[in-house]
């Protein structure tokens, strides 16, 4: 399993050997089923994973009871509540599986090591917040900007590996429509083409 994070570490950090077996030491293979909490709402995020299989969605729910999708991740992608994760507070998300997955896990503990004393670990946990942290940008700036028609045809350019992997009413959740909306926009879609 640690394959995939090793290729992983190799092409975007340039890790060397001896880094990467310093890695695999510290994580910690898991297997969860289709449905299963990784983390639920109220629990620290003390852990960091790497997705080898399957696909994760990080999610809150409101006061009046809808689900608001904040993020999914397949493979070759991180996923952690990170504001749990580097301030030890409580999580306001829960992390469940859409499909049976396999992850690879990496304790805050190791994590900080890593970044103090891996050089090139370090250069990619920065590329890797940067790009987080424009995508977040662009997303906010689709949601007070874009119509639902853009936001739809968007997300599908974007992220069509998870399009085609997720039920529509979690694509509309994430994109902050209602089921109705994105069925007209669907609809809509399918007409001019």
């Amino acid at each position: 399993m640690f394959d995939s994070l090793a290729a992983y570490l190799v092409e975007k950090g340039s890790l060397t050997n001896e880094e990467l077996k310093l890695v695999e030491e510290a994580t910690v293979p898991k297997k969860i089923r289709k449905r299963q909490y990784l983390l639920q709402e109220g629990d620290v995020s003390n852990y960091i994973c790497f997705i080898v299989k399957g696909c994760l969605r990080l999610y809150m729910i409101s006061s009046d009871g809808q689900e608001h999708i904040m993020r999914f991740g397949i493979e070759n992608w991180w996923m952690c509540d990170f504001d749990s994760f580097h301030s030890g507070r409580p999580s306001k998300y829960n992390i469940d599986a859409l499909e049976n997955c396999e992850l690879l896990m990496l304790d805050k503990k190791s994590y900080d090591l890593f970044v103090a004393t891996i050089p090139n670990f370090k250069r990619l946990i920065d590329k890797l917040a940067a790009k987080n942290y424009e995508a977040h940008q662009n997303r906010i700036l689709s949601i007070i900007s874009e119509t639902a028609e853009e936001k739809y045809e968007n997300f599908i350019k974007t992220y069509p590996e998870i399009f085609e992997r997720v039920p529509l009413h979690m694509v509309a959740s994430f994109l902050g429509l209602s089921r109705e909306t994105l069925s007209r926009v669907r609809q809509q879609n399918a007409k001019k083409r």
